[in-house]
């Protein structure tokens, strides 16, 4: 099994690990104000989020790591769509927060689908690489 990359548990990631770089929780004078500065509705500031913070958030992880990674994204858009806006709810109870106004986001679909773009783009080789192997031997 796969391990994560830095517990001792089993790789399991879900769709709201994209988001995470996008989590201002106690840092909404920082990073929330960086943020606040672009709309992820619009395509070009909805490219810049995409690389400056889930591209290269994820650069260190292993071609498998992200291969299982880019699945789970891929098994998501494969389905309902309803769960693109749940993932951007607000859930009062959680330590993250996304920046003022995801959660109203008109497209969330739309804005998952670009990153399934941009990360088949940047990570071809490691998909690949990934692809050509036995999953479970992993």
């Amino acid at each position: 099994m796969l391990m994560h990359p830095f517990l001792n548990v089993p790789y399991s990631p879900s769709l709201e690990n994209f988001l995470g770089g996008f989590d201002i929780y106690d840092r909404e004078e920082s990073l929330g104000v960086e943020l606040s500065a672009y709309d992820p509705c619009c395509p070009l500031d909805r490219e810049f989020l995409i690389f400056q913070f889930i591209i290269k958030r994820f650069a260190e992880l292993s071609y498998r790591h992200k291969f299982i990674l880019f699945s789970v994204l891929g098994d998501a858009l494969d389905g309902d769509s309803s769960v693109f806006s749940e993932v951007l709810e607000h859930d009062p109870m959680s330590h993250s927060l996304l920046p003022l106004g995801w959660n109203e986001m008109k497209e969330p679909r739309a804005f998952f689908e670009d990153v399934y773009v941009k990360l088949s783009e940047a990570w071809v080789h490691d998909l690949y690489k990934a692809s050509q192997e036995d999953f479970s031997t992993w």
